[in-house]
Formats: C-alpha cells, sequence, structure tokens
C-alpha cells in the first residue's frame, strides 16, 4: 500500500473538510427518512413493489421539472450529448439508476426475514468494501487512488462503528444457511451502491452538475422497478384499489433526489469511500434522530446506538486526516 495518490483530491483546510462532512451527513440522513416514507407507503398499499416503484416515479417527475423546466437544468441536460461524444460519459453510465431499483429489491426481499440490524451491517460492509475497491480502480472521477493504511483503518473502524450501534437488535438472530445467503443480496446492494456513486460522480464532472446524472438515475430505476411490478402483476395481480391521501408517504422520491444528488456531488469532491462512509455516518444520525423522535415499533436506542453512530463520524475524520494534514502543510 502506497501513502499516497496523484488522484487524490486537492488539499483542503479543516474548515472546508468540515462543510464537506456536514453535506455527506446531510445526504445521508435522507435515506433513513425515505426508508421510514416506503415503508408507511407500502403498507397503505399494500404492495412493496408499487410502493418502490411510486416512489422512484414521483423523484423523476420532480426531476424532469428540475431538468427541463429550470435554466440551470436544460443548460446542465445540453452538456449530456457532448460528454457522451467526447467519451466523457459512456452510454452505460446512464444505467446506474437500476443499482437503486436492485438495493430497493433486496430490502423488499431480505428485511422482513433477517431484520434491519443484520441488513443495514450488511449494507454498509457491502458499500465500504465497494468503496475502497471503487477507488483503488479507478471508477470514481478522480481516479485510482491507493489503500492507504489511515483509508483502510477508517474503513475497517466504519464497519465495526455500524455493527456497535445496531448490536442491540442483533440479540437472538438465528444463523441459518438460508439467512446467510439472504445477507449475499444486501451486501451486493451496498457493492453496487458504491460503483452507483462513483459513476454518477463520472457524470457530474463531465457535466460540471449532478443534475443529469440524478435524472438518468430516476428514469433508469423507475424504469426497471415498472418491469419489475408488472411481471408481479402478471403473476399474482392486486392492484391496489386507492392510494393513501396523506402527502408526506410521497415525499420518498424527493428524499432520494436529496441522497443521489449529493453523492454525486460529493464523489467529485472526496472520493468514492469517504463519500459513502461519511453518508453512512449520515444514515446512522438519521435513524437515530428518527429513532427518538419519532420511535417505529420494536426501535431499540441504547448507549451502544449513540456511541456506535458516534464512532462512525470518528471514521471518516480518520480516512480524510491524510488529506487534512495535506492541507494544512500548504
Amino acid at each position: 500500500m502506497t501513502s499516497e495518490s496523484s488522484n487524490d483530491p486537492p488539499a483542503r483546510s479543516p474548515v472546508v473538510w468540515v462543510g464537506l462532512l456536514l453535506v455527506m451527513i446531510v445526504a445521508g440522513m435522507a435515506i433513513p427518512g425515505q426508508g421510514r416514507v416506503n415503508a408507511e407507503l407500502s403498507a397503505e398499499t399494500g404492495d412493496p413493489f408499487f410502493a418502490a416503484f411510486l416512489s422512484f416515479f414521483i423523484g423523476f417527475v420532480v426531476m424532469c421539472l428540475i431538468a427541463f423546466l429550470t435554466p440551470a437544468g436544460r443548460r446542465t441536460m445540453a452538456r449530456v450529448r457532448p460528454a457522451m461524444r467526447s467519451g466523457a460519459v459512456k452510454w452505460w453510465y446512464l444505467l446506474a439508476g437500476c443499482v437503486g431499483g436492485y438495493f430497493v429489491l433486496t430490502q423488499t426481499l431480505t428485511i422482513g426475514m433477517i431484520g434491519v440490524a443484520v441488513f443495514t451491517v450488511a449494507v454498509v460492509t457491502g458499500q465500504t468494501v465497494g468503496g475502497l475497491l471503487w477507488d483503488r480502480v479507478g471508477l470514481g472521477p478522480g481516479g485510482r487512488k491507493h489503500i492507504t493504511p489511515m483509508r483502510f483503518l477508517g474503513a475497517a473502524l466504519t464497519v465495526i462503528a455500524v455493527a456497535w450501534a445496531v448490536s442491540p437488535q442483533l440479540v437472538g438472530t438465528d444463523r441459518e444457511l438460508v439467512w446467510l445467503l439472504l445477507v449475499i443480496l444486501p451486501f451486493s446492494g451496498g457493492f453496487l451502491n458504491a460503483g452507483q456513486q462513483a459513476l454518477n460522480g463520472r457524470q457530474s464532472a463531465a457535466y460540471r452538475s449532478p443534475i443529469p446524472a440524478t435524472f438518468f438515475n430516476f428514469l433508469a430505476g423507475s424504469a426497471l422497478l415498472l418491469i419489475v411490478w408488472c411481471v408481479k402483476l402478471l403473476m399474482d395481480g392486486g392492484i391496489p384499489g386507492h392510494l393513501p391521501t396523506t402527502w408526506w408517504y410521497y415525499i420518498g422520491g424527493p428524499l432520494g433526489i436529496v441522497f443521489i444528488a449529493g453523492g454525486a456531488l460529493l464523489v467529485t469532491q472526496v472520493g468514492v469511500l469517504i463519500a459513502a462512509m461519511g453518508m453512512i455516518a449520515g444514515q446512522l444520525i438519521g435513524s437515530l434522530v428518527l429513532d427518538l423522535v419519532v420511535p417505529a415499533p420494536g426501535s431499540v436506542v441504547t448507549t451502544a446506538t449513540v456511541l456506535g453512530t458516534a464512532m462512525t463520524l470518528v471514521a471518516v475524520v480518520v480516512a480524510s486526516l491524510p488529506d487534512m494534514m495535506r492541507g494544512r502543510g500548504r
């Protein structure tokens, strides 16, 4: 392992890094909020596949308004074709949103059998391993980044911190072969999610804006989930007879926009690994706030939950420390 890569982020002061960390936390906090909203929508409609599609489709509609009805949106969407012609963006980058659809499907298929806590640990482990690997192979816009001791330590601390934070919910979990096989699905979802953020970062760098990447994410994800829902209808029917009237059941899509657009922007600034770690910290903080303010049935908040959440922030600082010190030296 080498101490530094020529493609590392530019040196920044600690104050700038604190600002970037705050953006990571806000982007990450959107995910538990989206999960809670989508869970309520799924319960009301009685169809988790339809709820997932509806959430994505609402996000897609919002992105259409942003991309085509605002001056900034039209200006950045006009850069898509030139970026593809120049080779800066490959056509398959536009399919990154399918990963979001796959991630939602892993939630639907596994949480009921392995539980939220195990799901969270599996996803975070996948995101962290993916962040290390995708940075190493240069999938993100910053090119290849060596796995330095501090980056590896920060990644390991993140996984340990998340396991500690959800440990109160792991008590009594059964360990069977089927259980282990099911854990592979959320792990792969987290691993691919880190790759999705890397490709979104490449697009954002090419377009000089996260708007087109976010638009194509919701287009691809909506298309995939629509196909899955239609297959489900052909198999067993069950079209929802009515939609709930509670307005906040429909904000899952906009919350997803915050996460995807924020991640696409952050990857261009700090790389795949640190962006993933910072947003993981935001996810745990958002979950903790929700469990304290509007607790869901079965939610558990203990000292381990709070300290594990705090430890994720320490992990981000550890992984970012070499870049912070370079900034101070200039």
